[in-house]
């Protein structure tokens, strides 16, 4: 299969309509380009509260509202371009109010089908920020989404930094790591998460990112990064890891050829099994020994 992943900038959109161009642009450039799976990062969809007029935008809280309140007429734009291309779209996360999970909006991404299924994946693990001000909450449970190209799971973020998360979705053969970053540190945090997990459960990572400046955003108003493609390095793949990566900051797709075989041939003979002999680990975690030396 063909994946493109996002290097995405926000706009500061006056009309729904100029949204739809733009995301319209992108898809139907990505399908043009043989693409089956488009990637769009984390908080892309931060966008939309300038629907609401520079002032929400700018407002800390009423960006949040802003924008969980178009949520469900860009989900159906998402679905149907999925269906127009033929192609699987993990839209730009979004906050989103859901009183079936919390108070407080959730950090969302939406994966659609072109055959119009539908699947969400709420953010496990807020960052420092997320927390406070913000006050974004951890949101419903981790899935694997079994799809027409295969079994996918989406990670967003931070959550791509923890270990347990990528062992939670070990039957995926895709992990989608939306990003959204405001450093260089940051945005190699997230990579390094991601090529982890990658190397852990012996699958495909890939990662999108939210790049460029937006001051009239107080929550995305810089973004670093570029979107890029990982598996282990390992029989199949290459020596680094590393199957695709953009130019960073320069807005636009990365597109990387996966083949599911290559996948399923490291997971039962690789040079070495990590996903199979992860659990050798439960027990010799627990009981190290502390010496003293000198």
């Amino acid at each position: 299969m063909k994946i493109a992943t996002a290097a995405y900038p926000l706009d500061p959109l006056r009309s729904w309509s100029e949204y739809s161009e733009k995301l319209t642009d992108w898809v139907s450039g990505a399908a043009g380009q043989g693409a089956e799976l488009l990637v769009f990062p984390e908080y892309g969809a931060m966008e939309l509260s300038m629907l609401a007029g520079p002032e929400v935008a700018a407002d800390l809280e009423g960006c949040l509202h802003a924008v969980s309140d178009r949520i469900v007429d860009a989900d159906d734009l998402h679905a149907d371009l999925a269906a127009r291309y033929k192609v699987h779209i993990l839209a730009a996360s979004a906050p989103v109010f859901d009183e079936t999970v919390s108070e407080r909006p959730v950090n969302r991404a939406r994966l659609f089908s072109p055959t119009g299924g539908r699947g969400l994946q709420d953010k496990q693990i807020m960052t420092r920020f997320e927390r406070d001000p913000w006050d974004i909450a951890p949101g419903g449970p981790l899935q694997v989404f079994d799809t027409g190209l295969g079994k996918i799971a989406v990670l967003i973020c931070y959550d791509s930094e923890f270990p347990l998360l990528g062992r939670a979705v070990s039957d995926a053969d895709l992990i989608l790591v939306p990003s959204c970053t405001e450093a260089l540190t940051g945005y190699w945090r997230v990579r390094i998460g991601a090529m982890a997990r990658a190397l852990e459960q012996q699958c495909v990572s890939v990662m999108s990112s939210l790049v460029g400046a937006a001051p009239w955003s107080p929550a995305t108003d810089e973004g670093i990064g570029t979107g890029g493609v990982f598996g282990p390095p390992d029989t199949g793949f290459p020596p680094t890891g590393v199957l695709a990566e953009g130019e960073l900051n320069k807005p636009g797709w990365t597109y990387a050829e996966v083949d599911p075989g290559r996948i399923a041939h490291v997971r039962a003979d690789g040079v070495v099994l990590n996903r199979t002999h992860w659990q050798e680990q439960v027990g010799r975690d627990a009981n190290t020994v502390f010496t003293r030396l000198g």
